[in-house]
């Protein structure tokens, strides 16, 4: 009993020791390298797992690379690798790359990887354009009328340019830019509707990729709606303004002749007021000069008649007045 449970602790001890070796150095990997053509030493897979680098990536990619006729280093892949960037991508792209006859080197595409960008994708772009839609687009052409377009962007990855080159929302910005500039230069919407394509070349003449990582193709537009008047809306908006304005001076004006025939009512008064005043002191006058030996009992007569004389005349003239 205790030379099987002898036997069966050194069988595990040496599964486990050959599972430790396996796994430091991975026999399995150099001999499909090495059937592959992939010239690796057993003595550098086991130091990889030292520097924390997985052997089988490295492999892998050495492989790919091999049979499609892309020279690859190891030093270099393990140095991506350690940079934090995806070897296998790198490695698709390059062969990807060769295929298409694109010009794309080892250490530009580890930089655009490096830079965050699928580099597989881009060069998938560059061989298949992609084909981006814009939002709705809106824009006033001269006529006042509103127009709401949507396009259709055929964009072609730039490889050069994809290593701090703009994005795809700056395609679509630009691109928005150069729509409503179009539109805004049409004497009328009908031009616009009738030869869309004149927003194409307008906007393509723009040159609206540069310094971005794409290159446009074409910009087709897809769709063209029309919206409201904005230039009858803006005109009612101001004969309404126009009209507040007036109205205001209108009553700003009444205003003031109510003032002013207000004032002119209080000075009649005030005169009337004066006048009346002053009659009430000719008896006073009157009687100061009979004292004095001014004025004598003739010269009053004479004085009452010229005052009914005046009466006279002031009554006939109302009664002319009234009769026109």
């Amino acid at each position: 009993m205790i030379e099987s449970l002898g036997l069966f602790g050194l069988i595990v001890a040496v599964m486990v020791l050959l599972f430790i070796m396996l796994y430091f150095i991975p026999i399995g990997l150099w001999f499909s390298a090495l059937v592959s053509g992939v010239k690796i030493s057993l003595l550098q897979l086991f130091l990889m797992r030292f520097r924390k680098v997985p052997p089988g990536v490295i492999v892998r990619a050495l492989i790919e690379g091999t049979k499609a006729g892309v020279p690859l280093n190891r030093d270099a892949l393990e140095a991506h690798f350690l940079a934090g960037g995806h070897v296998a991508s790198v490695v698709h792209a390059l062969v990807s790359a060769s295929k298409a006859n694109i010009d794309l080197s080892f250490n530009m595409a580890t930089a655009i990887d490096l830079a965050g960008r699928d580099v597989f994708e881009a060069v998938q772009m560059s061989v298949n354009p992609k084909v981006i839609n814009t939002p709705p687009v809106t824009a006033v052409s001269k006529d006042g009328i509103q127009l709401i377009a949507k396009a259709r962007v055929t964009v072609r990855a730039n490889i050069k340019q994809l290593v701090g080159g703009a994005g795809e929302e700056t395609v679509l910005a630009r691109v928005g830019e150069g729509i409503v500039s179009s539109i805004g230069s049409s004497h009328s919407h009908k031009t616009v509707l009738e030869n869309p394509d004149f927003i194409s070349r307008v906007v393509l003449e723009k040159g609206l990729d540069a310094g971005t990582a794409f290159e446009i193709l074409s910009i087709d537009i897809a769709d063209i709606d029309i919206g409201k008047n904005i230039g009858a809306g803006l005109q009612m908006d101001q004969a309404e303004a126009d009209k507040n304005i007036a109205q205001a001076k209108a009553e700003e004006r009444r205003s003031m002749a109510i003032a002013l025939e207000q004032e002119m009512k209080a000075k009649a008064q005030e005169m009337k007021a004066k006048v009346i005043e002053a009659e009430a002191k000719i008896p006073l006058a009157i009687a100061e000069a009979f004292r004095n030996g001014n004025l004598g009992v003739m010269d009053f007569m004479k004085y009452k008649n010229i005052m009914a004389d005046t009466s006279m005349r002031d009554s006939i003239a109302g009664d002319n007045k009234k009769e026109q």
